[in-house]
């Protein structure tokens, strides 16, 4: 949705894991293997911190990104924070097929991402300039109508 975003506006697109991993050389699940969770979300901060500081761009974070309150003032000092909705029935659907989720890939999937539910979700909805609901939405449509709340606050140039 990031990706969609950023070229329907014009703008650069950043994926903070894909920018660890390649510049790790490494996926996210052998930094998780390795070092373990700690070790990633140091190394997710570092990643925060330096793509925070661009102009121009639409930045997509994991979804833990936001338990470390560091990272929570970095991405709410830079720009328009969207949080991106959806039901754990979808989330399931969504990643069910992919292993580049290594808290998914050791216990009950449903059961991890209704807990982290829990706990991100109102992370989430405390630092949102906007909250949109992707649950059953296609790509395209979430980034068209994403575009045009952010135009009508005033955050993106009108274009035509």
């Amino acid at each position: 949705m990031g990706k969609q975003l950023a070229t329907d506006t014009g703008m650069v697109f950043m994926d903070s894991d894909h920018e660890i991993e390649k510049r790790t050389g490494v996926e996210i699940n052998y930094i998780f293997e390795k070092e373990g969770e700690a070790g990633f979300r140091e190394r997710e901060t570092g990643m925060i911190r330096e793509l925070s500081s661009l102009e121009g761009v639409v930045i997509a974070t994991g979804g833990g990104a936001v338990l470390e309150k560091v990272n929570r003032e970095q991405l709410a000092g830079s720009g328009i924070i969207v949080y991106l909705k959806t039901d754990v029935s979808e989330q399931l659907r969504r990643t069910g097929r992919s292993r580049k989720r290594p808290l998914l890939n050791k216990r009950n999937p449903r059961k991890v991402l209704e807990e982290m539910a829990v706990v991100r979700g109102p992370l989430y909805e405390e630092m949102a300039d906007l909250s949109l609901d992707t649950s059953h939405q296609r790509v395209r449509s979430v980034a068209r109508k994403l575009k045009e709340l952010l135009e009508q606050r005033g955050d993106l140039p009108l274009q035509n």
